[in-house]
């Protein structure tokens, strides 16, 4: 008897091989070119604000995605949180799995990120959260799990538990696209290279469930790579099923630092953040060009929100709107930021047909 469950104990963790690249390839082709934003509801300054009992919203999440349907977007990149996970997981899973219910309603998939890092409310807490601060960009976004829990290893078997019950629960659900197991990883110079080491266990406890959806996670910061990076872009290279990256340059840098790049990776390749129009990534700039090497294009933001992600990176407290938003797509009552823009979405979204290159 004890040899017998000594046997299941190692089968069960036993990691599941990266995907190959014709079994990417096949996952990726089969299905229309995916195209969409990164989501935060309207209601929400943060992923706490989203997912806790006291303030899901499903009323306004089903009212926003309608918007997002209507642009002709078929994925959102959505953020979860450790934080209001732990404090109740059967109600966090209920909710995520609801949320999900009114993704399928809309025709949208969700590219699902377990953790994030950056954001300037360091302490975050459950219960109400912050009103954001006039004129600042992401006011009240917190990281996930924060540096205390990436320094210090002896936390993390917490977190396994956390990632291995979201895949296993969600590990066959056909209205999850794709995992993003860490959101830009290469900026771990601001953790003090701690999440490299955090991320190599987390990709081991995905590979022990083996879900049905690829695993990933962004190269990022392409315009400066530091010594650090070097082992975090390696890292990704040898170890994502499918690439994803993020770039807010202008059409030439993408083309030379992600387009010419990424696609001899043989895989396929996503941007799940780009739209800075300040900086030349513009809709009219690179919508096109994603779609023309079929490359799956997410940007940043759709609505005017708690997020205030209109305003650039800089812009200082007490601001006005600005003239150029920085990201997002429409006002907070679902009009265009720009009639031009929509109506250019609209026309490339509405053909979402893929054909395989023969060299794939």
């Amino acid at each position: 008897m004890a040899a017998a469950v000594v046997a299941v104990s190692v089968s069960c963790c036993r990691q599941a091989p990266r995907w190959s690249e014709q079994k990417a390839n096949d996952w990726y082709y089969s299905q229309p070119w995916p195209v969409g934003c990164n989501y935060i509801p309207s209601y929400a300054i943060n992923a706490i604000e989203w997912w806790q009992e006291s303030t899901f919203n499903p009323e306004v999440i089903d009212k926003d995605l309608h918007f997002a349907e209507d642009l002709g977007f078929n994925v959102v990149r959505i953020f979860l949180n450790d934080m209001v996970y732990f404090a109740d997981p059967a109600g966090f899973k209920s909710r995520l799995d609801r949320f999900l219910g009114i993704c399928e309603s809309h025709g949208i998939k969700a590219i699902v990120v377990f953790y994030t890092n950056g954001g300037k409310l360091r302490k975050a807490t459950l219960g109400p959260q912050p009103e954001p601060t006039p004129g600042i960009h992401n006011p009240g976004w917190s990281p996930s799990p924060g540096p205390e829990v990436l320094a210090d290893p002896s936390l993390w078997p917490r977190q396994k538990k956390y990632v291995k019950d979201i895949l296993r629960t969600f590990k066959n659900d056909g209205r999850i696209y794709l995992w993003h197991l860490f959101n830009e990883p290469s900026w771990g110079s601001r953790n003090g290279e701690m999440i490299l080491p955090f991320m190599r266990e987390e990709f081991k406890w995905a590979r022990e469930v083996n879900p049905s959806q690829p695993l990933s996670a962004p190269f990022d910061n392409l315009n400066n790579h530091p010594k650090m990076q070097y082992p975090v872009f390696s890292f990704l290279g040898e170890n994502v099923d499918v690439i994803t990256y993020h770039s807010y340059n202008n059409p030439e840098l993408v083309q030379k630092q992600c387009i010419d790049k990424f696609t001899q990776y043989g895989r396929p390749v996503i941007c799940t953040e780009w739209l800075a129009r300040p900086q030349g990534s513009t809709v009219e700039g690179i919508l096109p060009l994603l779609r023309k090497n079929n490359i799956g294009a997410v940007n940043y933001g759709m609505l005017m929100n708690k997020q205030q992600t209109y305003y650039d990176w800089k812009s200082p407290e007490g601001a006005p709107e600005p003239e150029v938003w920085l990201h997002d797509l429409l006002r907070k009552d679902g009009t265009p930021y720009s009639e031009a823009e929509v109506a250019l979405i609209k026309q490339i979204t509405a053909d979402k047909t893929m054909v395989r290159p023969e060299n794939l």
